[in-house]
């Protein structure tokens, strides 16, 4: 979740030639769009931290009464939940065991499960993606096999447990690749594609075709269109096939809401794919902009302004090409926990309501 500046891809000299003529090859590219007929707008929420706080004794409440935290979103229109998964963590809570037993209980109550690989033992993002440690030392084909065959695998538990996802990211926050330094970019971009497409085939070999989940490419530059543009043009490039769009609008990192606003046109218009913001946050207290001013004031009231003005943002995309949002970690006692949708209490803030007039009737 740290900012770090992405490094354009035209940085290489290799690359500069090749980035000037994919605007001549994205002609010829028969893009798949996906078929967004009957298409559900997605209401999500990262809730990777929430049966941990659960388990621990801390009680999320609604009018000061306990519930149990899945209940409370789902009461108000929440009807996705995003999952990460590290490989082999030493230090946090989110491995194997742990995400099925909170995907089951997010299925039970009717919610549809993003699962977003990290391929890391703990926080993969634009500047961390260290390679998992049983990775340690392995060769880029070997690497490639471990990501095909770990994958697999793990798609295989999550099937057999009853909670196969219905979409799958591979990778977090992508921007500057995966594994590094063997998928690291903008100098391994050969590298970086097949380790993508090393995921992608291991999700499909770990399920059937009739219950295959989507695919998501998750980058970190909400509203940065240069930025999109240079990594989806290569995407493409390289044939990697995916379904949706992710990006990450953190606004103190990110761009302002116009450059969102002007991002998801670009997005739409030149990819037609659908696009998910799967990571939006904003402080309840002051954190982010305690020495510049801030778009909303960073208070319970402000941070429902801002998710609802993203809100509007994504559902006037385009060809309807905005398909909803994930807020990141809103049910969280960890450090970033000013970013939640609970007090310290327990007792779950206003923006708790944004999407009520959308699903009530």
């Amino acid at each position: 979740m740290k900012k770090i500046l992405y490094i354009n891809p035209t940085g290489s000299e290799r690359l500069q030639s090749v980035v000037k003529v994919i605007p001549f090859l994205i002609l010829l590219i028969n893009i798949k769009t996906s078929d967004l007929s009957g298409q559900e707008y997605i209401i999500g929420a990262d809730l990777s931290d929430l049966k941990k706080a659960e388990d621990s004794g801390f009680s999320f409440k609604e009018n000061n009464i306990a519930k149990p935290g899945l209940l409370i979103f789902k009461d108000h229109g929440y009807n996705w939940i995003r999952l990460r998964l590290f490989h082999t963590p030493s230090r946090m809570h989110n491995n194997l065991e742990y995400t099925i037993a909170l995907a089951k209980k997010a299925k039970e109550n009717g919610f549809k499960f993003l699962l977003d690989f990290h391929y890391a033992d703990s926080w993969a993002d634009p500047g961390n993606q260290t390679i998992p440690k049983a990775w340690t030392g392995m060769s880029h084909n070997q690497l490639e096999r471990a990501v095909f065959e770990y994958t697999r695998v793990t798609i295989k538990a999550f099937k057999e447990a009853g909670v196969l996802p219905e979409m799958v990211q591979i990778g977090n926050e992508v921007g500057n690749g995966i594994l590094w330094p063997d998928g690291k970019l903008p100098a391994n971009w050969d590298n970086f594609a097949k380790l993508l497409k090393a995921g992608i085939n291991g999700v499909n070999a770990g399920c059937d075709s009739m219950d295959r989940p989507k695919f998501m490419i998750h980058l970190n530059e909400g509203g940065n269109k240069n930025l999109t543009k240079n990594f989806f043009d290569m995407v493409l490039f390289y044939g990697i096939d995916f379904d949706y769009i992710g990006q990450s609008y953190y606004p103190w990192w990110h761009g302002s809401l116009l450059d969102l606003r002007n991002n998801m046109i670009f997005m739409a218009e030149t990819y037609k794919k659908p696009i998910i913001l799967v990571e939006v946050a904003y402080n309840y207290t002051p954190a982010e902009y305690k020495s510049k001013r801030a778009p909303f004031a960073e208070t319970p009231e402000g941070q429902k302004e801002f998710l609802d003005e993203v809100n509007r943002i994504v559902l006037n995309t385009p060809d309807n090409l905005g398909v909803g949002i994930f807020w990141w970690e809103p049910a969280t006692m960890a450090s970033y926990k000013t970013r939640s949708f609970f007090d310290e209490k327990g007792n779950v803030l206003p923006v708790i309501t944004v999407f009520d007039k959308y699903t009530r009737h």
